[in-house]
């Protein structure tokens, strides 16, 4: 009696789950997080809103909301296992006006943080108390 290793399938594959892919081309750190993205709305598929269970195929349209970043991205290859940086973005290709769209968008939150001064310490008991009064809560 002989045991046989069933071995993985390593036919090419036409379709790949879309949370899985997602987390495979590193756009999420968790299978979880990318479900979640997708579940709310944060990823859509030639347009349309998709369940992580969809197939994603070479040549589909994707847009992944995350963050304040917005990728539209057009899917190269297929794979469910997370790899290396440089193997998840052959992946993919986002188009460039996506990608001066998401500079663009990175420089003008850079300019607006560059007015901003934190305090040098944080308020003494006093000021926490005109804050409170002022009703600015998040100034804590």
């Amino acid at each position: 009696m002989t045991v046989s290793a069933s071995l993985p399938d390593s036919s090419p594959r036409d379709s790949v789950r879309l949370d899985a892919w997602l987390w495979a081309a590193r756009f999420f750190k968790t299978r979880a997080l990318a479900k979640q993205a997708i579940e709310t709305g944060k990823v859509e598929v030639a347009g349309q809103r998709a369940k992580p269970s969809r197939a994603v195929r070479v040549g589909d349209a994707l847009r992944v909301v995350r963050g304040e970043d917005v990728f539209e991205i057009e899917v190269r290859g297929l794979d469910d296992v997370r790899g290396p940086a440089k193997v998840a973005q052959t992946l993919y290709a986002e188009s460039e006006a996506s990608r001066q769209a998401r500079e663009q968008a990175r420089a003008l939150r850079a300019a607006e943080r560059n007015g901003y001064q934190a305090p040098a310490s944080k308020p003494d008991k006093r000021a926490r108390r005109l804050i409170r009064a002022l009703g600015d809560i998040d100034a804590l």
